[in-house]
């Protein structure tokens, strides 16, 4: 499988094959793109990052580590259908959300629209 490193700047194109039970990554010029290699095609986790409704407008939120990518569409669903009365940057909205381990925290402001 080949894969853009996304761990830094530099955007490694890696190289990851299968060798029995292993998988080896080739292409990449720090250990973090190897981590990164095995634990995409083994476990791919991502950044959730969305909005959270209020009485005011919305809430721009995201989970404070990655959660496995096969959760993100639950955890998203599940936060739709929140409503919080307010926040503040900082302030967590999901504790462990899904049981990942990663909570969901407020990111900015206020978000005002019309409809």
């Amino acid at each position: 499988m080949k894969l853009t490193c996304i761990m830094c700047p530099v955007g490694c194109q890696l190289e990851v094959t299968k060798q029995g039970k292993e998988y080896v990554v080739t292409g990449n010029n720090c250990i973090r793109g190897e981590r990164y290699g095995k634990e995409e095609v083994t476990a791919p986790k991502r950044i959730l990052t969305t909005l959270i409704q209020t009485h005011k407008g919305v809430l721009p939120v995201k989970t404070t580590s990655p959660i496995p990518k096969e959760k993100i569409m639950e955890a998203n669903r599940l936060i739709s259908k929140m409503n919080i009365a307010e926040g503040k940057s900082g302030d967590i909205v999901v504790s462990n959300i899904l049981g990942t381990g990663a909570d969901v925290v407020i990111t900015g402001d206020y978000v005002v629209y019309d409809l």
